[in-house]
């Protein structure tokens, strides 16, 4: 008779490992956000993003995918997405606004936490190609852009805060749409690549290295609108083939 072997009670060290150094970014963002160190809260910011990116691929690349890892990916995105770029942008220039500037850092947060939530469910239903609705790492990524632009290029005027709370409810109105965004899942990274590649990457780098904040801000931002973009050619796709 065989015994049959209870389950473990262990999770995964090294996807789990990267996920908590996420949380603690976006926890370090809101304290530094606290402390008005904006610049240093919004690198926290991206850092949790680069740190978010790889747990994922490293419970692929090592097949070490489980529920548990999931629904912690989820809830360290929630802060690291969520919570942090509303409080940091609040902190910078939503507060002039009063209640209104909280209740706009409140919708940013409340269009993330939809947003992460549909993902778990629609997980194994959805085309893998496509995210529905922008990520909540750009919208961070957007959010915590302009904080650190406008804080390293002296912006502090009404207008700003208004900019700022119109960009949180418009991403949380993104977050929530049906809007396709391509996801890069689909890139190999396990492959060969032209050497090329390598070059392009590197030119990548350096180009980014000119101005850090604007261009970031400005490839997440472009990255935003681009969900228009394929959401206009796969409805035409979808017609073509409707009519043929």
């Amino acid at each position: 008779m065989m015994i049959k072997k209870p389950p473990s009670k262990g999770v995964y060290l090294l996807p789990n490992l990267f996920t908590t150094a996420a949380l603690f970014a976006g926890f370090f963002a809101i304290v530094a956000g606290m402390q008005e160190r904006f610049e240093v809260a919004t690198v926290a910011i991206y850092v949790a993003m680069l740190l978010d990116g790889l747990d994922g691929r490293v419970a692929r690349l090592t097949n070490t995918q489980t529920a548990f890892g999931r629904e912690f990916d989820s809830l360290s995105d929630m802060v690291a997405f969520g919570v942090a770029p509303a409080l940091v942008a609040y902190s910078w220039a939503l507060y002039p606004l009063g209640k209104l500037g909280w209740l706009c850092a409140f919708i940013y947060t409340a269009g993330n936490a939809i947003r992460l939530a549909r993902f778990n469910v629609q997980a194994d239903k959805i085309d893998n190609r496509f995210f529905c609705g922008l990520p909540v790492p750009s919208a961070a990524a957007i959010i915590a852009g302009l904080v650190w632009v406008g804080d390293g290029y002296g912006w502090s005027s009404l207008v700003i805060s208004w900019v700022l709370a119109i960009l949180s409810i418009a991403l949380a109105l993104l977050m929530m749409s049906n809007i396709p965004y391509y996801s890069f899942k689909k890139i190999n990274l396990r492959g060969k690549v032209p050497i090329i590649t390598i070059f392009l990457l590197v030119l990548g780098l350096a180009f980014i290295s000119i101005d850090p904040p604007l261009i970031l801000f400005s490839l997440f931002c472009l990255y935003g609108l681009s969900g228009f973009i394929t959401w206009l050619y796969l409805w035409r796709g979808r017609r073509h083939a409707f009519n043929q």
